[in-house]
């Protein structure tokens, strides 16, 4: 008992008290005390090749880039007033947003059946289906853009067939505009939009489905209240690429599109080789990368399994 008392008193004096094994919880938060700052960056020597490079390759021109947008010709923000308070120049971004927005439209809603399919069809069909849409992606973007310029024109066969079945008496206008501009550009980017919907579908549960037949929900809204929000990451993810990559496409609108439907990519190429303005054309690239970067920040909100969501949710 003495021997009890004297562990008691000296664990108090200590600041702990003694727990069922006899020791004190003072030396177990020390022993579990949480690694030094030198322990931590003990592996961080490992990555200065990989930031290196990135400082070097990526960080420099980038950091070029924006500062020649505010630096020439002259320094000052007149390279982004112009940009915005120019009328030819507010129309190209206008025009960029909007052929973005339809292009992303359009690719989820052909998208989006073409995955359904996909994930529904037996294993053998589906892994057929997905192996057409990669090998279109992966065939070249110049024959693709070329195709759709020879089956839009007025003497295409699109416009042909249309005149056969009597649907319209004079050719349509969908090449050099920005119908055609959507129409390839949708084309192309729908390998992008069901890579991710696949996969998104692909890992959810046909019990839950089942669940909600059996909870009472009509298909509608077994489709709509339970299926859909299920493939919401896919969505989100596809859409987001779709869109940025829809900002800076340059090919197919050069291809499709015409001089009055310029775009942000165009722009920035007819003012570095053309004009020689680089101070504008740096403008109009940082103004796509901080567009870039809006996107990727408000996805990352909106998605509930991001670190962003997450650590709000707490």
């Amino acid at each position: 008992m003495k021997m009890t008392a004297t562990a008691s008193r000296h664990s108090i004096a200590t600041g702990g008290v003694p727990d069922a094994a006899g020791s004190s919880p003072g030396k177990a938060a020390v022993m579990k005390q949480s690694p030094s700052l030198a322990q931590r960056w003990r592996g961080a020597s490992n990555l200065l090749p990989a930031l290196l490079f990135l400082g070097l390759f990526f960080l420099a021109p980038l950091i070029g880039l924006l500062l020649r947008g505010v630096l020439e010709p002259t320094p000052g923000l007149g390279n982004y007033e112009q940009l915005f308070a120019n009328s030819a120049y507010a129309r190209v971004l206008l025009n960029t947003f909007s052929v973005a927005g339809l292009v992303t439209l359009f690719s989820l809603l052909l998208g989006f059946p073409l995955a359904w399919a996909i994930t529904l069809v037996p294993r053998g069909w589906g892994r057929w289906i997905l192996n057409i849409v990669l090998l279109s992606m992966w065939t070249s973007l110049l024959a693709r853009t070329y195709s759709w310029l020879v089956l839009l024109q007025a003497s295409g066969v699109i416009n042909k067939a249309l005149m056969a079945m009597g649907i319209i008496d004079q050719p349509l206008e969908m090449v050099h505009n920005l119908t055609g501009v959507v129409i390839g550009m949708s084309y192309i980017m729908i390998p992008f939009i069901v890579l991710p919907l696949q996969a998104t579908m692909q890992a959810i549960d046909p019990m839950i489905l089942q669940a909600g037949s059996i909870c009472g929900a009509s298909p509608w809204t077994n489709f709509f209240r339970v299926f859909l929000p299920l493939c919401r990451p896919g969505l989100f993810s596809g859409g987001l690429m779709v869109f940025v990559m829809s900002l800076g496409y340059y090919v197919t609108p050069a291809l499709l599109g015409g001089a009055q439907n310029m775009m942000l990519p165009e722009f920035i190429i007819q003012q570095v080789q053309s004009f020689l303005n680089w101070g504008l054309a740096s403008a109009g690239a940082a103004l796509l990368i901080v567009i870039t970067l809006v996107l990727f920040y408000f996805y990352l909100k909106l998605q509930p399994e991001s670190p962003v969501g997450a650590s709000n949710a707490r």
